[in-house]
C-alpha cells in the first residue's frame, strides 16, 4: 500500500513545547565528551530544533521517494522502493540499524538507482528496498518476543519476493550487517550477494600469537569499546522499556542518546558538524521521536545482541556461503581482519579497508559508499 508521511501540525508543536520546558542537569565536571554530551552542544542543538529546523523540509523529501507499507508475517512495515529506469538493474534490499534509519540512505539512492544521471555507468543500476526495522520509523512495532535477526531476515526475503525479485543482493550496517548476512544464509539460492559495513566475524584463535598490527588495533578497539561504548547497548538489552520511558517522553533526552552515537561512530577531527549538519542529525532524531520508538526499537537488543556479540567475539559456529564484499571503514567499532573473517565467509570476492569514515558510512561518505557497493555487486552481477 502506498505511504506518505503526514505529521499533524500538533505533533511538532507538542515537541517544541517540550524542547523549551527541558529541565537541564547541571554542567559536566569535564571539558570533553568523556561523560556524554555536553550541555552547552545539546542546549544548543536542541534550540535549533525548536526554533531553526524545519521538518516539513524532510517530510518533503522522504514523500518524493515511493514509500510503501505492507504486512510481513503479521506486521507492517514501511519500506522505500526506488525502481531503477534501467531495466537491467539489480534488486538490492538496504538495511539500517541503531540509531539509523531510512534518512541515512537518501543521499546515495539517486546515484544507485540511477547512476547516469549523477554521472555513472547504466549497468551499476539497482532497483532499491530500504525497510525500516520492526519497531523503528514507521514500520509497525512488535507487541510480542521473537522479532530478531533471524525473523526480521525471513520477513525481508518475503518482501523481496513479493516484490518479484527472484534474484537479488542485500546490503547492510549495524543491525543491518547482520540481517543481510542472514538473509544470504537463510535464502542462498536468490541472494547473488551481500556487501555488510563491516563483516562481523571473532578474531580467530589460530592468530593471536602472530598478530598484525591492524589485529592488535582492532582488538584494542574491541576492548576500549566495551569498557567506555558498550552502556546504551547493554540498557537496550536488559532493560530496554526502562530507558524507553525516557526517550520517548523527552526530546533531549532522546537527542542526547542518539547523537552521543554519531559523535563517537563518525569520522571527524572534534566538531561532528564537519560530517554531519544538525539538520541531517536531527532528520535522523526525528524518525525515533515522531513515531515514539525509544523502546521498541531498544527492544532489538534484547532479542538478537547476545548472538551478535557471539559473531564479534566468540568462537565462529555459523558460515555464510554466498559472495560477500566487505568494506571496511576506519572509524567502525568492529574491524575484522580479511583472515579473521574468512573463517566465517567462505566466499568473500572482495574486500577493501578505507581511509576514512565511521559507522554511517551512507550518511557521512556518499561517495565513497556509493563506490564500495558497486565495485562489490560489479563482480557478481
Amino acid at each position: 500500500m502506498p505511504f506518505r508521511v503526514q505529521v499533524p501540525q500538533d505533533t511538532l508543536h507538542d515537541l517544541r513545547e517540550r524542547l523549551t520546558r527541558t529541565r537541564w542537569p547541571e554542567v559536566e565536571t569535564v571539558t570533553d565528551w568523556s561523560q556524554g554530551v555536553p550541555r552547552s552542544y545539546l542546549r544548543e542543538l536542541c534550540r535549533y530544533w525548536a526554533d531553526g529546523y524545519d521538518w516539513r523540509a524532510t517530510e518533503r523529501r522522504l514523500n518524493s521517494l515511493p514509500q510503501f507499507r505492507t504486512e510481513l508475517d503479521g506486521l507492517g512495515i514501511h519500506f522505500l522502493h526506488v525502481r531503477s529506469p534501467h531495466r537491467d538493474a539489480l534488486p538490492l534490499v538496504i538495511t539500517h540499524g541503531w540509531p539509523g534509519s531510512v534518512v541515512e540512505f537518501l543521499k546515495v539512492i539517486g546515484p544507485l538507482a540511477d547512476p547516469v544521471a549523477h554521472g555513472g555507468a547504466a549497468a551499476d543500476a539497482f532497483h532499491l528496498v530500504c525497510p525500516s526495522l520492526p519497531g523503528y520509523g514507521f514500520s509497525d512495532k512488535p507487541t510480542k518476543p521473537g522479532w530478531g535477526v533471524p525473523r526480521i531476515a525471513r520477513a525481508w526475503i518475503q518482501l523481496m519476493a513479493r516484490l518479484g525479485y527472484e534474484r537479488y543482493g542485500a546490503q547492510g550496517g549495524d543491525w543491518g550487517t547482520s540481517i543481510s548476512t542472514s538473509i544470504g544464509q537463510q535464502d542462498p539460492e536468490h541472494v547473488a550477494g551481500i556487501h555488510l559495513t563491516p563483516p562481523l566475524a571473532p578474531p580467530d584463535p589460530a592468530t593471536l600469537d602472530d598478530l598484525t598490527e591492524h589485529e592488535r588495533a582492532a582488538l584494542a578497539s574491541l576492548e576500549h569499546a566495551s569498557e567506555w561504548e558498550s552502556g546504551y547497548s547493554q540498557e537496550h538489552a536488559t532493560r530496554p522499556q526502562t530507558i524507553g520511558y525516557a526517550l520517548v517522553d523527552s526530546p533531549a533526552a532522546l537527542c542526547a542518546w542518539i547523537v552521543e552515537k554519531f559523535w563517537a561512530w563518525t569520522d571527524h577531527d572534534g566538531q561532528l558538524e564537519d560530517v554531519l549538519t544538525r539538520d541531517e542529525l536531527l532528520d535522523n532524531v526525528m524518525l525515533y521521536w515522531l513515531p515514539g520508538t525509544g523502546a521498541s526499537s531498544a527492544r532489538l537488543y534484547w532479542e538478537s545482541i547476545r548472538q551478535v556479540n557471539q559473531w564479534i567475539s566468540g568462537p565462529t559456529q555459523d558460515r555464510v556461503t554466498v559472495p560477500t564484499g566487505c568494506s571496511i571503514f576506519p572509524k567502525e567499532l568492529q574491524r575484522p581482519s580479511r583472515r579473521w573473517a574468512e573463517q566465517r565467509f567462505l566466499d568473500i570476492r572482495y574486500w577493501n579497508e578505507l581511509d576514512k569514515g565511521g559507522h554511517f558510512a551512507a550518511f557521512e561518505q556518499p561517495e565513497l559508499f556509493i563506490n564500495e557497493v558497486r565495485s562489490f555487486f560489479r563482480l557478481i552481477r
